[in-house]
């Protein structure tokens, strides 16, 4: 199995410190593996494989996520929120899986970039935003979810700006974010993109490295200030995004 993998033994080393970096973050802030893993392991696979395995290891550590905090979440938030996420997951597939990956590069980069300058720049809270907003936010948020890996930021702007208490806005975050890596699974089980034994037994090595990962973040969450953590990532994050333009311009 080892040697139908298209990296070889020395590729592991970026490989596992760049998703065990990632659920770190994830730990922490309940979204943005893709953001962090991505720009790391698209030097060794291409974006169409990538999305697909950060999902199975999503959906377990988003459950992970959701389980302890679920009394909090608001189910009205979360219900007006689903259908719009579904729609965008759908096609946000549908593009990953046709799109050229050279152009799913540049993309990447591009979103990555702007979310970083968009998280640096941004420094108060968005004004309350009418239940209506849910329709763009949650449709982007599945669209990006399903073709870059991580929709999770605009979760987050929609439901910190409609819910009082930073509490359930996570919670209800975590709780969609478990959602959308069900409908995300299944689109891709439909697509067939699992029948690769290759992808599982990736995931299946990286799971330990995403298990350490997660339960670090979630430490470090009771120690450190999650703003200041999660903004110094952001600028890993930035250079990461710069790098992936400059990586497709350079050709």
């Amino acid at each position: 199995m080892l040697a139908q993998l298209p990296f070889s033994g020395l590729d592991w080393l970026p490989i596992l410190l760049g998703v065990g970096v990632a659920y770190i973050v994830f730990g922490i802030a309940g979204f943005g593996t893709a953001l962090v893993a991505g720009p790391v392991l698209i030097h060794f696979m291409p974006l169409s494989r990538i999305i697909p395995l950060l999902v199975l290891l999503d959906f377990v550590a988003a459950f992970g996520n959701w389980l302890p905090s679920r009394q909090s979440v608001v189910r009205g938030e979360l219900l007006r929120l689903l259908p719009c996420m579904a729609l965008g997951c759908t096609l946000g597939v549908v593009f990953l899986l046709r799109l050229k990956s050279d152009l799913l590069l540049l993309l990447m980069g591009l979103f990555v970039t702007g979310y970083a300058l968009y998280s640096l720049a941004v420094k108060v809270r968005p004004a309350r935003l009418a239940g209506a907003w849910a329709v763009p936010m949650g449709t982007a948020g599945g669209l990006f979810g399903a073709l870059f890996g991580s929709g999770g930021f605009l979760y987050a702007i929609y439901l910190n700006a409609r819910l009082d208490s930073t509490e359930q806005a996570r919670a209800t975050q975590s709780a969609l974010i478990s959602c959308s890596t069900v409908v995300r699974l299944s689109l891709f089980v439909a697509a067939g993109v699992y029948a690769d034994a290759s992808l599982l037994f990736v995931a299946a090595c990286l799971l330990p490295v995403m298990a350490a990962g997660l339960w670090l973040g979630r430490h470090l969450s009771l120690r450190l200030s999650r703003e200041a953590f999660v903004r110094v990532v952001t600028w890993l994050v930035l250079g990461s995004g710069v790098a992936l333009i400059g990586r497709y311009l350079g050709g």
